[in-house]
Formats: C-alpha cells, structure tokens, sequence
C-alpha cells in the first residue's frame, strides 16, 4: 500500500512538471494579421515570434521585449487603463519603452508624436513608434514597432495584439514613425 502511494505522489509530480514544461512552449498568439490569424504557435519564444513575425529566428534577440509581450498579450481595453485589467495604447508604449528599452515617454500618443525621430517606414527598428490617425485624429493611436511591417498595439476590440502595419485598414490611417530621443 505504501509503495502505490509513493507511486501515485511521483507520478503527479511527474504530470505537474510536464504540464509546466509543454505549457511554456506553447502559447497562443493574439494576431489579426492576415498570415497568422487564429494560429496555435508552439516552440520557445523565439520559434514562435519568428513564425509570426515571418523572420529568421536570429532576428528574435531582445528577450525582454518578447517575454514583456507575451505576458500582456491579450490584456483589454481601458481607456486611461494603466494595469493588465484594461490598458490603452498609450498606456502599453510607455509602460514598454520604461520597462523594455529604459526610456521614458509621454503618457498621450499625440505627446509621444512630438517625442520621436521622425523616420521613413523602410528604416523602421524594432522599438520604433508608429502612429495612426483614427476618425480623422491626429496621432490617436500608437504601437511599437517589432520586425517585417508588424507591430504590437491595443486593439480597442482585441487587448494587446500583433498587428500587420501593410494591412490595409490599418495602412490608410498610418500616419508617422519615430524612434524615441
């Protein structure tokens, strides 16, 4: 009796760490780009970007900007939201560019505007901001710019999603690139 019960409590130690194990490398990718729309992405972090992405996974260097990502993929939201229960676009950018790249930026997309660098699309970096002109606003909307047109924003209707800059509805209201100061 004492053997079985031994038996049973490692072999649910065994099935915990295996669930531990599978569920890091897997993790659904919340994207409405056109390529990648609905995929189940699984592998390391790096296999799964540079899927999504479409780049080698070489391209995939700077983790804490990926693993920052995956933990607010899907996070709704909020107008004025500062937390993982509801952000804004302007909320998402400034909270990444402090933690992931240590710079400080305004708390408004349209002050984030005046911040930048400006830059043409085709020497765009990951890291860069890219805006967009919503209902005729200027700069009311921005995402960071990651590799091969696609950027991580909030979507009001979807939370922090991966985006596709050449994707036409969002393509009409681009408005301006920058890297910040």
């Amino acid at each position: 009796m004492r053997k079985s019960a031994v038996h049973l409590k490692f072999s649910l130690y065994l099935l915990a760490g295996c669930l531990a194990f599978t569920s890091c490398k897997s993790r659904k990718l919340i994207t409405d780009a056109s390529s990648a729309r609905g995929k189940e992405l699984s592998g390391t972090m790096e296999q799964r970007y540079s899927t999504l992405l479409g780049v080698p996974e070489s391209e995939i260097r700077d983790q804490r900007l990926y693993k920052f990502i995956d933990d607010w993929m899907g996070s709704p939201h909020r107008l004025g939201g500062m937390d993982k229960g509801g952000i804004d676009c302007s909320g998402f950018t400034t909270i990444l560019q402090k933690e992931v790249f240590r710079k400080n930026v305004a708390r408004t997309a349209r002050e984030m505007a005046d911040q930048v660098k400006r830059l043409y699309e085709e020497d765009l970096k990951e890291g860069d901001l890219v805006f967009f002109d919503f209902g005729g606003q200027p700069f009311n909307h921005v995402g960071v710019y990651l590799h091969n047109n696609k950027f991580v924003h909030v979507s009001t209707s979807k939370g922090v999603i991966i985006s596709d800059l050449k994707d036409p509805w969002y393509y009409k209201y681009f408005s301006r690139c920058g890297s910040v100061k």
